[in-house]
């Protein structure tokens, strides 16, 4: 009989322990850790949606940096004497054959 009574007072304690009263008690904490969970899952959204973000500045950068150098070396093929008189051509310039004559002052002190 002793046996029943403790687990009967076993049974009783367990009910006291998850009974309302320790509900609304402890309710101000089960709100904190409800509040904790969704900041730890915002965080974990806004983290991810930083990595893409950053992935995505990442790849434009390197498109951005094709295209410089791209641009760049046709720059400088344009830039070449060869290409320079042959693209000037049309507009009836022609590279100079004799050396530039010197002007020198000879009124000078």
């Amino acid at each position: 009989m002793s046996e029943e009574k403790e687990i009967s007072r076993r049974r009783k304690q367990r009910k006291r322990l998850f009974g309302y009263r320790w509900i609304v008690k402890n309710l101000p904490f089960f709100l904190f850790l409800s509040v904790l969970a969704i900041v730890y899952i915002y965080n974990g959204h806004y983290a991810d949606n930083t990595v893409r973000s950053i992935n995505k500045v990442n790849r434009e950068l390197k498109e951005l940096q094709y295209e410089y150098k791209t641009l760049k070396s046709e720059v400088m093929f344009r830039s070449k004497q060869s290409e320079l008189a042959k693209s000037v051509q049309p507009l009836g310039l022609k590279e100079l054959i004799v050396p530039p004559a010197v002007l020198v002052d000879t009124a000078g002190n």
